[in-house]
């Protein structure tokens, strides 16, 4: 696994390189996500909740892929080429999205559901960006890390929030 951080091309690729290829298919997953609550969630404040994810991790998404094109003079790798096509577990194990949606497709209660899989998806999407913004060369991937870290975070304690009243369990 060379440096911890993933298989494949992480030898030849620096911190910035690395941190985009891994969370654009991140997003991408809480992106799915937030789809499916958009047409399945009851509540109003899942429904919210998936409007902004959708919203903020698209534009992240488009940014990201704007720098890399401008700093490594090309397109962002998909998946497969960025782990030299051995399949590789990726960042921390995550791997592509993270997320089960074929399980939070069929889940009788779509809330519940939608909120115990996101709360550990953006957690390792706080994970990845606070461990890169030591390494970030570039200062405005670094500023990104940093909001990403903020909302995500507050994403996070307003889910765990909803759950406590919802539920009733933590």
């Amino acid at each position: 696994m060379g440096s911890g951080m993933g298989a494949g091309r992480m030898g030849t690729q620096s911190m910035d390189q690395h941190f985009i290829v891994m969370m654009i298919p991140h997003h991408d997953g809480a992106i799915a996500m937030a789809d499916l609550a958009l047409s399945r969630a009851r509540r109003p404040e899942i429904k919210a909740l998936a409007s902004s994810i959708k919203a903020s991790q698209t534009q992240e998404n488009a940014q990201m892929r704007t720098w890399y094109r401008q700093w490594f003079g090309g397109s962002v790798p998909t998946w497969g080429e960025a782990m030299g096509h051995r399949g590789g577990m990726g960042m921390m194990g995550m791997g592509g999205t993270g997320a089960d949606l074929s399980w939070l497709k069929s889940a009788s209660d779509f809330d519940r559901a939608f909120i115990e899989q996101m709360i550990p998806h953006h957690r390792m999407g706080v994970m990845m960006a606070s461990m890169a913004q030591s390494n970030s060369q570039h200062p405005q991937l670094r500023v990104m890390q940093q909001a990403m870290v903020k909302a995500q975070g507050q994403e996070i304690e307003q889910m765990a929030q909803w759950y406590r009243s919802w539920y009733g369990t933590p």
